[in-house]
């Protein structure tokens, strides 16, 4: 079957009113940015739906295959565009059935939104049915449980027919929740905390925090190719990346052993709240989940948390480590997370560290010192990078080989 056009479902966003205008048009932006640089297309959107204009010659799977990914996007199909006359619908309904197997069944589903033209829904069911039976061997009609079903869509502008119905990523289109800043260690946890809050509309940076020379230039690396990676399906991401050797180095004199780990957390979230207000983010983003480690127990998090009054969001605060790591597996960041190259808290992890921190006790040991100048200094010494979804990822890893041998 020779498709002309694509066709993009919303999902989520039908439920929107007054401002679904403002949604559709950020969907139509992003799938246009999805499928750079792909040739060979024209976008039309309206309030109900989108349809991809595909010219001859275009790859019309690989920009499915991008399109399923764009969050906001409920399923798309591959359709043929055709004039409203029965007897060109007839015989596209025949082209869709010669690809069905000897045996299978098929089903004439038809929607027609254009009340004026002139079969109803039973009659163009019963015409288009009746036409594929004469005119086919060895496959039959199954109203309940087909094998297939041509989809015929009667709209104004014309027909649209398909037999195709291919599963997006649904939520929300990237930039129209807001900005958050997210806090990208370098594991498994954080590349994929920042696709789930995306997934409801939200736009990210994100920011990392390297302690030279205990954490490795491959390290900080690592991080630069999973902003990369995020990038490749939602567009450019910033990447902050804080100086924290000496913030980390005084946590080490001045905090007994085993509450640093507590310590350490709390002064990131100083630093990453004064970076949130200067960017304009709304809310801080991490990869916690509840009990993993010693920092993610209730009692850690309240210790922790004490230090700022901006809204934390845990998207996986309750997911079990295997569905993490499948949803990391499906963006591609898990092979780049699992590279053996430490971060900060890897490096200055304590023998045995505080699951239950009391938080006074955490306070006077931080009270013995004045953290308030390192965190400015940190702060003002932050690395921004942009990162561009068209960069080299193979060109990096290629790199850090250069760099290993």
């Amino acid at each position: 079957m020779n498709y002309d056009h694509i066709l993009v479902r919303y999902g989520e966003l039908t439920l929107k009113t007054g401002n679904r205008n403002m949604f559709v048009n950020k969907l139509k932006s992003n799938i246009k940015n999805r499928l750079m640089p792909l040739q060979g297309y024209k976008v039309r959107a309206n309030r109900d739906r989108m349809y991809i204009d595909v010219h001859e010659g275009a790859d019309i799977e690989e920009m499915m295959s991008r399109i399923q990914t764009v969050f906001g996007v409920h399923s798309v199909s591959p359709v043929v565009r055709i004039d409203k006359e029965i007897d060109i619908m007839k015989e596209v309904a025949i082209k869709f059935a010669e690809d069905f197997k000897s045996g299978e069944t098929f089903k004439i589903d038809v929607k027609r939104a254009d009340k004026t033209f002139e079969y109803d829904t039973f009659e163009l069911q019963q015409m288009l049915g009746g036409y594929v039976l004469q005119n086919t061997e060895n496959i039959n009609v199954n109203v309940k449980t087909p094998d297939h079903k041509i989809k015929v869509e009667v709209r104004k502008d014309a027909v649209y027919m398909y037999t195709r119905i291919l599963e997006g990523e649904g939520g929300l289109p990237v930039g129209t929740g807001g900005k958050t800043l997210l806090m990208l260690s370098g594991g498994i946890d954080s590349p994929v905390a920042g696709m789930e809050v995306m997934k409801r509309g939200v736009t990210i940076e994100a920011i990392h925090f390297h302690s030279p020379p205990y954490t490795s230039d491959q390290a900080k690396q690592k991080v630069i190719d999973l902003t990369k990676q995020l990038a490749q399906l939602t567009g450019d991401i910033k990447l902050h990346i804080v100086p924290f050797t000496a913030l980390q180095k005084q946590i080490h004199k001045v905090v007994e052993e085993s509450f640093t780990m507590t310590s350490t957390r709390r002064m990131m979230l100083r630093v990453t709240e004064k970076v949130a207000h200067e960017i304009g983010a709304l809310a801080i983003v991490n990869g916690e989940n509840l009990g993993q480690v010693a920092s993610q127990t209730l009692g850690s998090m309240y210790a922790i948390n004490s230090v700022t009054s901006m809204p934390i969001l845990r998207p996986l605060l309750t997911f079990d480590k295997e569905d993490i790591v499948k949803k990391a597996k499906q963006i591609n960041t898990f092979d780049l997370s699992i590279q053996p190259f430490e971060d900060c808290c890897t490096i200055f992890t304590p023998k045995n560290p505080k699951t239950n921190p009391k938080l006074e006790k955490v306070e006077y040991f931080e009270s013995k010192f004045d953290f308030g100048p390192l965190i400015d200094e940190a702060v003002a010494n932050v690395e921004t990078l942009t990162i561009s979804k068209h960069d080299d990822l193979q060109k990096q890893e290629d790199n850090w080989m250069d760099d290993l041998l």
